[in-house]
């Protein structure tokens, strides 16, 4: 019984209380809000379908970026459903962006299915598009990607990665 209310009750307690106090964002969701209405998490994904706007991985969880579906398609390299789904996702990409290499992670989902992040490159490859829909030069839009660019720590573990939601909260001049 003392194992149970230490375990069920007295610890759940003192971590939650402790996260609340010494990291209360990130206890909450790492939720965005602009004027006071929550936009969306930095932790999850959204799907931009605007030129305008940047775009992130695709989802395969559930009709896209369902946090209750959250998971990866597990089909083979060979399947031909995950070949035709990537083969039409090449297509959009080069229609929207021109035709030069896609970056892979515009195509393919991640494990999860809910990636709020692209890399560097995978922005790059979409400057010009975003540009263009927004009447701003290649090199403004940039400028914006790189404010939104985040360096790993420590800087031998993981690569740089570009947050998705608050790249394009900025470009809309909503980000504070």
């Amino acid at each position: 019984m003392a194992l149970t209310v230490i375990t069920g009750v007295v610890y759940p307690v003192v971590v939650t209380a402790v996260a609340q106090v010494a990291f209360p964002n990130q206890a909450n969701g790492s939720m965005i809000t602009v004027d006071g209405a929550t936009v969306g998490s930095s932790l999850i994904g959204q799907a931009f379908d605007n030129p305008k706007y940047f775009s992130g991985r695709p989802s395969a969880a559930g009709a896209g970026y369902d946090p209750t579906m959250s998971g990866g398609t597990n089909l083979s390299s060979t399947n031909q459903k995950l070949i035709d789904s990537i083969t039409a996702q090449v297509d959009a990409q080069r229609k929207a962006n021109g035709d030069k290499p896609v970056p892979i992670e515009l195509v393919t989902s991640s494990a999860s299915g809910m990636d709020p992040d692209i890399s560097p490159a995978a922005a790059e490859y979409q400057v010009h598009r975003v540009a263009q829909a927004r009447g701003m030069t290649d090199d403004q839009v940039r400028a914006v990607v790189a404010r939104h660019t985040s360096q790993p720590f420590p800087w031998f573990l993981g690569e740089p990665a570009v947050r998705v939601l608050e790249l394009n909260l900025d470009l809309d001049g909503l980000l504070k």
